[in-house]
C-alpha cells in the first residue's frame, strides 16, 4: 500500500514537472497571462483581422468549389495563387540547400551561423507550397495519389509531386537538430547530426531536379506560351534563376533576423551577418550574370529578335532589363562599395524579378493569343484574400519558431556539435 502511494506521488510529481517544463517552453518562460498580454501588438491584431476576414473565402472554396473563389478555366487553370505560392515561391525556398551545401559540402565554414535560418526558411516555404497545392487541387484529399495509387513516372507533374513531398521531409530532418536541442534530447540529437551530410547531398540533388522540373512542365506548351518566354532551355533557365533567388532570400532572412529578432540572435550571428551578406551578394550577382547570358542565348538560338518590337516584346524587355539586368548591376555596385543596404535592396529587387518572370510564364504570356486574355490576368478579390491569409500564416509560424528554437543562436551545451 505504501509503495503504491509512493509510486502515485512520484508519478504526480513527474507529471507536474513535465507540465511546468512544457509550459515554460511553450510560453517562453512567461505565465499564461503575461504571454497573452504580449500578444496584443498591432501586427498580431492585423494578422487576426486578415485571417478572420479570409475564413469565409476558404469555407467557400471547400464547400462550393474552386470556381467560387477563383476565375479559373480550362484555358487558364493556374491563377495568381499558384504563380505566387509555387512558381515564384519555390525558387526562394531553395535557400536552405544553397547555404547548407556551401557549409557542409564546399567547406565554407563562415556560413555556419546562417545554415539553420536558411533551412528553416526552406522548410516552411515548401510546407506552405504544399498548402497552396491543397487549396488549388480540385480534389485535395487525393494529393497522395501520385505517390501511392496512380503512379505516372513519365509525367512531369508526377516528378514535381514527389519532389515537394521529399523536399519537405528532408528539410524537416535537416532542421531536426534544432528541434531536439529545444527539447533537450541529446541521444536523438547525435543521431540527427550524424545524418546531416547525407541529407544535404540528397537535398541538393532534389533541389536541382525540382527547380528544373518546374520549367520542364512548360515544355509541354509550345503552342500556348508566348515564343519569347517559351524555350527548350526552360529547365535550365528555371534552375539558374533559382540559384540567385535562393541567395537573395538568404540575404533578406539574415536581415530580418537581426533587425526584428535581435534578442534571439547570439553575438556570432550578429557579427557575421555583414560578411555573409557581402558573400551572398557576390554569389547572387555572379548567378544573375549567368542567368542573363542564358536568357540572351535562348533568345538568339530561337531567333526571336523580331518579336521584341511587339507589345509583348516591350514587356519582355521590361522583365529582362528592368528586373534582371538592373538588380544585377545594383548587386555589383553594392558588393564593390560594400554597401549592405544596396545589397539588401538588390536582393529584394531581384526577388520581384523572379515573381514577375513566373507570373509572366504562368499567367500573362500563357494562352496570350486567346480573346480577352489580358482581362483574365487580374485576379478576383477572393483570391487576393487567400494569398494574404497564407502569407500571414507563413509569417506567424516563422516568428513562432524563431522565437523559441535555437535557430540564430547556439545553446552553450550544444556548442560545436553541428
Amino acid at each position: 500500500m505504501d509503495n503504491g502511494i509512493q509510486y502515485t506521488a512520484q508519478s504526480s510529481a513527474s507529471s507536474a514537472e513535465f507540465r511546468n517544463w512544457f509550459m515554460d517552453k511553450l510560453f517562453m518562460g512567461m505565465s499564461v497571462s503575461e504571454y497573452a498580454r504580449s500578444l496584443a501588438t498591432p501586427f498580431n491584431l492585423a494578422a487576426v483581422a486578415i485571417l478572420v476576414a479570409s475564413a469565409p473565402v476558404f469555407i467557400m472554396r471547400y464547400t462550393r468549389g474552386l470556381a467560387s473563389v477563383m476565375d479559373a478555366t480550362s484555358e487558364y487553370p493556374w491563377g495568381l495563387l499558384l504563380s505566387w505560392g509555387i512558381f515564384a515561391g519555390e525558387p526562394l525556398f531553395a535557400a536552405g540547400f544553397v547555404v547548407a551545401a556551401a557549409y557542409y559540402l564546399f567547406g565554407m565554414k563562415s556560413y555556419r551561423p546562417l545554415v539553420r535560418l536558411a533551412v528553416l526558411g526552406g522548410m516552411l516555404g515548401y510546407a506552405f507550397a504544399a498548402s497552396y497545392l491543397l487549396i488549388d487541387l480540385g480534389r485535395p484529399w487525393r494529393i497522395y495519389y501520385p505517390m501511392l495509387v496512380n503512379l505516372g513516372p513519365s509525367s512531369v507533374l508526377f516528378i514535381v509531386a514527389w519532389h515537394v513531398a521529399l523536399y519537405c521531409t528532408v528539410q524537416l530532418l535537416e532542421f531536426s537538430p534544432a528541434i531536439l536541442e529545444w527539447l533537450g534530447s541529446r541521444r536523438l540529437h547525435r543521431w540527427a547530426v550524424s545524418t546531416t551530410v547525407a541529407l544535404i547531398i540528397g537535398g541538393v540533388i532534389l533541389s536541382t531536379v525540382h527547380q528544373s522540373a518546374l520549367g520542364a512542365m512548360y515544355l509541354l506548351t509550345p503552342g500556348k506560351l508566348h515564343p519569347l518566354w517559351y524555350s527548350s532551355h526552360l529547365p535550365l533557365l528555371f534552375f539558374s534563376s533559382a540559384v540567385y533567388a535562393a541567395m537573395s532570400f538568404a540575404i533578406l532572412l539574415a536581415f530580418v533576423a537581426v533587425r526584428y529578432f535581435r534578442d534571439k540572435c547570439d553575438a556570432k550571428f550578429i557579427s557575421s551577418t555583414p560578411s555573409l551578406t557581402l558573400s551572398l551578394g557576390k554569389g547572387a550577382a555572379l548567378s544573375m550574370y549567368v542567368y542573363f547570358a542564358l536568357k540572351v542565348l535562348a533568345l538568339a538560338q530561337d531567333d526571336r529578335w523580331g518579336l521584341l518590337t511587339t507589345p509583348y516584346g516591350y514587356w519582355y524587355l521590361v522583365e529582362l532589363l528592368g528586373f534582371v539586368a538592373m538588380p544585377m548591376v545594383l548587386f555589383t555596385a553594392g558588393v564593390k562599395s560594400q554597401s549592405l543596404k544596396l545589397i539588401r535592396f538588390s536582393a529584394l529587387f531581384a526577388l520581384f524579378g523572379i515573381l514577375l518572370n513566373r507570373v509572366n510564364v504562368n499567367l500573362i504570356a500563357f494562352n496570350w493569343h486567346l480573346p480577352g486574355h489580358l482581362h483574365r490576368i487580374i485576379p478576383p478579390g477572393t483570391e487576393i484574400m487567400m494569398i494574404m491569409a497564407m502569407v500571414t500564416l507563413h509569417i506567424l509560424v516563422f516568428r513562432w519558431i524563431l522565437n523559441r528554437f535555437p535557430v540564430t543562436r547556439e545553446l552553450p551545451e550544444y556548442e560545436g556539435t553541428h
